[in-house]
């Protein structure tokens, strides 16, 4: 899946400085004409809106990497930089931690539960990393494999299916004997009338992605001011935070790294939690991913409170009111 073309997502259509050939010969001529000296040891890179700093050697890891082509084969001044001169990529910010990890020590190491794989192989293929995105291919690969096995029909009786984790203990069958006991499922592999594996409701497993159903809740609190009879603009003052309560590994699947568990560490993914909060306050962010993870709005209710305020500085009458909303999301 490596792009075709290898100027694909340069700066400029690709363009390379005029002291840049082909080659090493091209790559000793623009190291002669000052290109690759030019750049300071320290970078500062503007990923999507995300500061990253870092040593230069470190983005040029990777040979004929996007890049290796960006910091030694162009000048600085022909590659886009924000309004405070850092060089500027318009990739996902959040994503590229991990593309600069990887160009640090051409590892790749990835969080519990992230649910942005493919995603990320998007990033390393427009970064032109082949190797690391051959990898996340075959991680992503290597987690199908179970899942299409529980949806295959074909399985043999002889084999039993691989363990499920909410499989109910298996009753004893009708009848004894030899031949019985034979037949009957292992205690781990009990199965419903049809012949599925038998699951509590929260357990279950829908019949497109094999992804547990479950609820997830979160919770919103603003406020704003109001200045005398409404007359003058209201002052919206920042969130506190966006939190989240549900089912932990749910939480994990759908929020990933953009989730804050420093208030409940080490939460098992099967046990509940009404602590977890989000690193950024846009509603409609969290909304997203949801949506994206095959969730749906099913309920939402709000609550405010009004006071008056004047040791807020203002005029006696200001009044400050706070808000929060819950919304709740199902996934069947």
């Amino acid at each position: 899946m490596a792009l075709a073309d290898s100027a694909r997502g340069l700066p400029n259509g690709g363009g390379v400085s005029p002291a840049a050939g082909s080659g090493a010969a091209g790559s000793g001529a623009a190291a002669a004409a000052g290109g690759w000296s030019s750049f300071p040891e320290i970078v500062e890179l503007n990923v999507g809106g995300q500061v990253y700093v870092t040593r230069r050697c470190t983005v040029v890891s990777v040979r004929d990497s996007l890049l290796w082509r960006m910091f030694s084969q162009q000048q600085p001044s022909e590659l886009p930089r924000d309004s405070k001169g850092r060089f500027f990529l318009d990739r996902d910010g959040f994503l590229f931690r991990y593309i600069l990890d990887y160009l640090r020590d051409l590892q790749l190491v990835l969080p519990e539960h992230f649910p942005e794989r493919s995603r990320l192989q998007r990033e390393a293929e427009y970064f032109q990393l082949p190797d690391l995105a051959r990898r996340l291919a075959q991680a992503r690969a290597a987690a199908a494999r179970p899942a299409a096995l529980h949806r295959d029909g074909s399985l043999c009786a002889e084999e039993p299916p691989p363990p499920l984790l909410g499989y109910l203990e298996a009753e004893p069958l009708e009848g004894g004997g030899a031949g019985a006991a034979a037949s009957a499922p292992s205690p781990t592999a009990s199965r419903s009338p049809s012949g599925g594996p038998l699951l509590t409701p929260s357990q279950s497993l829908d019949g497109a992605g094999g992804r547990r159903s479950g609820y997830i809740t979160i919770g919103y609190r603003g406020s704003y001011t109001i200045g005398r009879e409404a007359q003058a603009d209201a002052k919206f003052r920042r969130v506190a935070r966006i939190t989240v309560c549900g089912k932990t590994a749910l939480a994990k699947e759908v929020f990933g790294e953009t989730l804050n568990e420093s208030r409940d560490p080490d939460r098992p993914p099967e046990r509940y939690t009404a602590r977890y909060y989000l690193k950024f306050n846009f509603l409609e962010q969290a909304f997203d991913r949801l949506s994206e993870a095959g969730f749906r709005m099913a309920a939402c209710s709000s609550t405010g409170t009004c006071a008056f305020a004047p040791e807020q500085g203002g005029p006696a009458d200001d009044k400050i009111w706070t808000s929060y909303t819950e919304y709740v999301f199902c996934r069947d």
